[in-house]
């Protein structure tokens, strides 16, 4: 992979940890004014997220990296994200488009991180759907998500 500058994150931790990853996937968007996007047709995905915290875990690891990927591209790769429990293609808020599968990677994440001692956190999630376009997901500072 490439090595790519990713938007960076202000923050007062002591560590913060990068992980990218690409996966294959398909999609489409459930809306009439999606155009083209109706149909369904696939990307490959690069994440990136960033995770920040101030204690290491009793491996010497923040987060182990292999958890990311698992969460991640092991989850989505190679699948019809429509399929998947998290979009519902009768609600535009969990429609697979670009800015919702962002959010749902930092939503998993975040989510598993809550259950390590270390209490590390997801800053921010990085999702490129093609050469020219991508999504940047920051959760809002103090707010806590919903899943």
């Amino acid at each position: 992979m490439l090595q790519q500058i990713y938007p960076s994150v202000a923050h007062d931790f002591s560590y913060e940890l990068n992980k990218d990853m690409h996966f294959a996937s398909a999609h489409f968007v459930p809306h009439e004014s999606a155009g083209a996007c109706q149909n369904m047709h696939g990307h490959t995905y690069f994440a990136n997220v960033t995770i920040a915290g101030d204690e290491l875990d009793e491996t010497g690891f923040l987060v182990n990296f292999q958890s990311l990927k698992k969460l991640v591209a092991k989850e989505f790769d190679h699948t019809l994200l429509n399929d998947h429990e998290a979009f519902d293609d009768r609600d535009p808020n969990f429609f697979p488009t670009t800015e919702v599968v962002a959010r749902t990677i930092y939503e998993r994440i975040q989510k598993h991180l809550d259950t390590l001692e270390n209490k590390p956190v997801c800053l921010q999630v990085f999702l490129r759907e093609t050469p020219t376009s991508y999504v940047v997901y920051r959760p809002k500072r103090g707010k806590k998500s919903e899943s």
